[in-house]
């Protein structure tokens, strides 16, 4: 619940709902049917900040203050941090403020005007997702693949090793991948946040072992995930060598790749660590895990559930 009250981009505070307006007396409700005009507000409020469309909202009551043209109410979002907004409407409807969101917005739109902005919207971000989509598979060349390489559906993941959401994410794909074995391509990449210390010695690490084969990136990729909790950042590289132990790996040169930070190795991986972040960035991937379905982006630990209409419309669309 605390990203989407940060996508919306308010923060709730006693004192700033007390010194923005001095709430009136109660009067009687607009002419305007109560409930149609709440449904409405509702409609436009989930145009404007998506996130509201998969959450449970309910608006209350809508009544006049003491300003002419000015009226007053709140809407709650459930879950597990339940919290209820104020706001203030204008009498047509078309200047909305909530706490500490000075600009105004216009829920005056109707059910088809809603339907046309959003066929607008969606039109938009299915050409952007081609675009994105280009340009990941010019950057996913060459590296380790999960699931069908000739898959209908591409799945990148911008993620980082320490992060405990990532590690969700990777359950999520081992799901997806068991339930759509024929139709995924699934290639990782590396999104180390700064304040996660040893999330980049590991992304560099994972690069080294997969210099030499993808088998042995993908077993540190699983154990980073599977140990997770257990690694720090005085401890990573000396489990890394656990766990390629016995693998069949050339120790040496991996050694001298992720340990050896002078050697041309290690700048070689560090460089590439950065560019895939960098990548990201500009796909719009702004924390970890962020996925991309064939170009579309899905921030966060996302549900299986929200990646199936994508494949199954890629399905649909290669007749599969």
């Amino acid at each position: 619940m605390p990203r989407l009250y940060k996508t919306m981009g308010f923060v709730l505070s006693a004192g700033l709902l007390l010194g923005c307006f001095a709430f009136g007396p109660a009067a009687d409700a607009q002419s305007e049917d109560q409930e149609a005009r709440k449904a409405k507000i509702l409609a436009n409020l989930k145009l404007h900040f998506p996130p509201l469309a998969d959450a449970q909202v309910t608006v209350g009551d809508i009544t006049a203050t003491e300003f002419d043209g000015l009226d007053q109410g709140t809407f709650t979002v459930a879950g597990r941090q339940t919290q209820t907004v104020a706001f203030f409407v204008s009498a047509d409807d078309t200047k909305f403020y909530m706490v500490n969101n000075l600009e105004p917005l216009d829920v005056s739109k109707s059910a088809e005007e809603i339907e046309e902005q959003l066929a607008e919207k969606a039109a938009e971000e299915a050409e952007a997702a081609t675009e994105r989509a280009a340009r990941l598979a010019t950057a996913i060349e060459g590296k380790p693949i999960r699931g069908n390489a000739e898959g209908v559906v591409t799945i990148v993941e911008f993620s980082d090793f320490q992060c405990p959401y990532c590690a969700r994410g990777a359950d999520t794909v081992e799901q997806l991948l068991e339930q759509y074995p024929n139709d995924i391509k699934f290639v990782f990449m590396h999104y180390p946040l700064g304040f996660h210390p040893w999330a980049r010695p590991a992304a560099i690490a994972t690069e080294c072992a997969a210099n030499q084969s993808d088998e042995y990136f993908w077993l540190l990729h699983d154990k980073y995930f599977e140990d997770q909790k257990a690694l720090n950042t005085e401890n990573v590289l000396e489990k890394t060598r656990g766990y390629l132990e016995g693998s069949g790996i050339d120790m040496a040169s991996w050694t001298a790749c992720a340990e050896d930070t002078d050697s041309d190795e290690y700048k070689a991986a560090a460089a590439k660590v950065g560019q895939e972040m960098s990548l990201g960035q500009s796909m719009g991937v702004s924390g970890t895990p962020g996925f991309l379905v064939n170009g579309q982006l899905l921030s966060g630990a996302q549900p299986v559930s929200a990646f199936v209409p994508i494949i199954e419309a890629a399905k649909g669309g290669s007749g599969t």
